[in-house]
Order: structure tokens, then sequence, then C-alpha cells
């Protein structure tokens, strides 16, 4: 009661003042000028990154705001004032302060956040992505995890049938999906190898940066894999930290770097034209976009309470949850767009199981070497 009382305090000061207390605020108005009563008022929170971190954050902010624009409903985002709960907890309450609905919440640091805050406003809505739990018992949260080992593989497969045959895996922090991720990755090539009979002539090596940012340790460390290994192209997992690889990549002549969870061509290839070799995807605006839709058809008892985990449905692509973009990955005539959906169909169909257990590393055909963790 008290922290509700808090709640609808702050909401009388931020009608007068529309500062965002612990956050950032970004409304695009509703179509009349005023949200009407019923109406959606959007809101999301921020996890570790920004708005424009060419992943994560970015992905679900501008599927949600641009939803959220064509429907005429407000949108707000807000930047939490500090990486820990606390922060992201203040930044939910700041958004039930300024009458938000409908929370989306990216990223499994919400983890602990949602199962709280679903209880202490019970009229929202909770919407979290990449979150593992949270929705049991609640009727007002439904959250959504992906299938990365089966991205992960896609970009293996496409790296190795590319004809590269020394790769790296730099993935971020050591948590679940980073490591789904990589081992998907690791069985793609695995699979790619045997299929083309050079299993003695592929061999990844595989690291985790201990953070979700490059930097001078991470890119030194890069320049040896590029530089003195002979690694020709790095899936670097792990939002900001592609800016180690590219930065070692571009310092050797064809290296390649792959992305992750969005398409992050634009963003490495201001590195050097071309440097992207594929990104790794999530369908984070896919999923936004389903689900605002649902609440605003009155269809949310679909999903409420519900934890779902999403990977491939279709044969097309653009309908998936975890996929390879079809724009801006570097097909060849040895890996081809057409390949590449064959490869889809097959993974739809059950002709090939990509294992998501993270225990242990999975056992391959082709050299792996795991050094663990930079940091």
């Amino acid at each position: 009661m008290k922290k509700k009382l808090i709640a609808s305090l702050l909401a009388g000061v931020m009608a007068l003042s529309l500062v965002a207390c612990g956050g950032t605020k970004d409304d695009a108005p509703a179509a009349d000028g005023a949200t009407q009563e019923g109406e959606m008022k959007v809101a999301m929170v921020t996890d570790s990154g920004d708005i424009t971190d060419q992943s994560f954050n970015q992905t679900t902010y501008e599927s949600a705001k641009a939803w959220s624009e064509e429907k005429g409903y407000d949108f707000t985002y807000y930047k939490p004032e500090s990486d820990n709960d606390e922060a992201r907890i203040a930044s939910i309450d700041q958004a039930a302060a300024d009458g938000a609905n409908v929370v989306i919440l990216p990223g499994f640091l919400f983890e602990k956040a949602i199962a709280e805050q679903a209880d202490m406003y019970p009229e929202i809505k909770f919407v979290g992505l990449d979150i593992a739990s949270g929705a049991e018992g609640h009727d007002n949260v439904y959250c959504a995890t992906y299938q990365e080992e089966i991205s992960g593989y896609l970009a293996g497969q496409m790296a190795v049938k590319s004809g590269y045959k020394h790769l790296g895996f730099l993935g971020g922090m050591n948590v679940p999906a980073v490591t789904r991720f990589g081992y998907g990755y690791v069985q793609g090539a695995n699979d790619a190898a045997k299929e083309l009979g050079i299993v003695d002539e592929v061999e990844v090596e595989y690291v985790c940066g201990g953070q979700f940012y490059g930097d001078a340790d991470i890119t030194a460390y890069m320049d040896t894999w590029y530089g003195t290994k002979g690694v020709e192209v790095v899936f670097a997992c792990g939002g900001g930290i592609y800016t180690s690889a590219a930065e070692a990549a571009v310092k050797v002549d064809g290296g390649k770097v792959i992305g992750v969870d969005s398409d992050q061509s634009p963003i490495i290839d201001e590195y050097q034209e071309g440097l992207t070799l594929t990104s790794a995807t999530k369908g984070l605006a896919a999923t936004v976009k389903t689900i605002l839709t649902a609440i605003d058809n009155g269809e949310w008892d679909k999903y409420a309470g519900k934890v779902d985990n999403l990977g491939i449905v279709s044969e097309n692509p653009e309908e998936n949850f975890v996929t390879l973009p079809i724009e801006t990955t570097q097909w060849n005539d040895n890996f081809t767009e057409d390949d590449y959906l064959a490869l889809v169909k097959d993974i739809l169909d059950g002709k090939i199981e990509i294992s998501s257990d993270i225990e242990a590393m999975p056992a391959t055909d082709i050299k792996v070497t795991d050094y663990d963790s930079i940091k």
C-alpha cells in the first residue's frame, strides 16, 4: 500500500513537471492529443543498454514505438539510472506512476523485477522478452524466450559452408542465452564440416569476455585471434562486445564479424564496408508486434501467465523468431539464399536436431578450444 501511495503521489508530480525520475522519457502522443480511457499506454524500460545499442534494446524500442505511433497510442521509454535491480524497479514504478498500462521489459536482467512488480501492479500488463520465469501464477504477465541455439546453428552452418574454416566465438557474459547461441554455433559449424567432409580442417576458438561491451583488453585478445591464430570470422555474441571483434577484424585482410540479436550490419559495417558476414537474430520486433496487437484486440488471455520458447514456426523466415537476415547476409555461390531456406525447412521438419543443452560443450568432430573467460 505504501508503495502504491508513493506511485500515486509521483503521478501527481509528473502531471506538473513531466520530468522522468530515474529514467528517460520519449512520448508519441495519442491520435487526438490525449489518451482516452481504455486506450493503451505503452512503456518500455531498457536493461543495461540503451536504445542506440543496435541490439536488444534498440530493436524493442523501435518496434514498440512504431506500433504505438501507428495505433495512435502513447509510448514512453525509461532508462534506469544504474545497472541494478533497484534502479530497474524504480523505472517500472515511474512508468506505473505515469499511467502506463502495458510495460515491456527486454532482457533477462528483469527476471527479478517482473515477478515483484506484477504483484505490485496487477492492473498493468507486463511483457518480458528473454525472461524465462515470472509469468507463472500472474495473469498480467507474458514472457518469451528464444531458441538461440537455432540462430547460432544457422550462423555456424553459413560460416563454414561459405568457406571459412577457422572460426571464433566471443560471448559477452556466460549466461544461458549467450551459451545457447555459442553451443548452437559450434553444432552448426560441426555439421557443416561433416557434410563437406572437412572436419580435420575446421576449428573453433571459444571464449566469453565477461561483459557485454568491448574494451582494450578484449580487443587485444581478438588481435591475437585474427592476427596470430588466423581466425577468419568471429561471432560476437553480447550486445556491444562486437566493437572489439570489429576493431581487430579490420586489421587483417578478409576478417569478418557475425552480429547478434538484431541485424547489426549497419553498425558493424561502420568499421569497414562488408565486415558483417551475417547476424544471428531473435524476432524481438515480431514478438512485440504480436503481443501488443493481441492486447489491443482483447486477446491477452491467449498469452496471460505463459512463457513461450520461440523458434522456427514457418518455412517463411519473416515469420520465424530466430533467423539470419535475408537482405544483409553475405550469400555466396557456396551458400545461397536458397540453401538457407532449405536449411530452415529441414529444421522445421525435424530433419535436423539442435541441442539446447548448455551443461557442457557439445561433442564435436571438429576441434573446439574453450578458453573460458577473458575477465
